[in-house]
């Protein structure tokens, strides 16, 4: 199986090619250009795997929370490519690609995932390796970052929105983080490939982001009142 797994979920674009046993990467820090650089990162990729577009046979994709057009972006270009080539599509929870990560760069299992949300607020949720696979300790949700608490145990924190809010690892008291590990093109690859073997791909337009968080803006009439987000 050959899969291209798609991030532009932060201020980085990660384009993955191939399988768990022998993956391709490139991650570009492009701030807001995503949608300029990924069709190019992705020929790239794909060059650097050896493979054409019509050898995928899987599309994976940051489906989120995160950087909303980012989000966006990814879905767009999985479900265009996945539908003019009846590819089926898999989305993977970033926070759950970040807590791979953590795993395959520092070899952690138990990973509270923590990206900044901006507007004050953090992406946050738990997981725990079980075997080759995670187990959601605590679902993801988008929450003030003074409202943040940890299940019970130790766990280790990933993610920007450590970076974002210095004092949040010490006031949940974890012996460990790492704010600079990123949700990556290869987690979503390596998470969406047991997924795909398990016959969980759908249809492009079935593919749907995971924004959690569902307003991004006030009305007139709230900035009036002086509400905020």
């Amino acid at each position: 199986m050959l899969i291209l797994a798609i991030d532009c979920s932060t201020e980085w674009l990660g384009v993955a090619a191939g399988n768990a046993g022998a993956l391709r990467e490139r991650r570009e820090h492009v701030r807001q250009s995503h949608s300029e650089r990924v069709l190019p990162l992705i020929d790239a990729v794909l060059a650097d795997a050896g493979a054409t577009l019509d050898d995928v046979t899987g599309i994976a994709f940051g489906a989120g929370p995160g950087s909303f057009t980012g989000v966006r972006i990814a879905c767009g270009v999985a479900q265009g490519l996945g539908l003019g080539r009846s590819v089926p599509l898999v989305g993977v929870s970033t926070l759950e690609a970040l807590a791979d990560e953590a795993y395959a760069q520092r070899g952690v299992k138990r990973v509270l995932a923590c990206l900044d949300a901006r507007m004050r607020e953090v992406y946050v949720a738990a997981y725990e390796r079980s075997g080759p696979a995670w187990r959601e300790v605590m679902p993801a949700a988008v929450t003030r970052p003074a409202a943040v608490a940890s299940p019970p145990g130790t766990w280790f924190g990933a993610g920007n929105g450590f970076a974002a809010y210095g004092d949040l690892a010490a006031r949940l008291a974890l012996p460990a983080f790492d704010a600079t590990i990123e949700p990556t093109a290869s987690a979503i690859a390596r998470l969406a490939e047991p997924r795909f073997a398990a016959g969980e791909g759908v249809d492009a337009e079935h593919a749907l982001p995971l924004y959690v968080r569902h307003r991004v803006a006030l009305t007139t009439a709230e900035r009036a009142r002086g509400a905020v987000l």
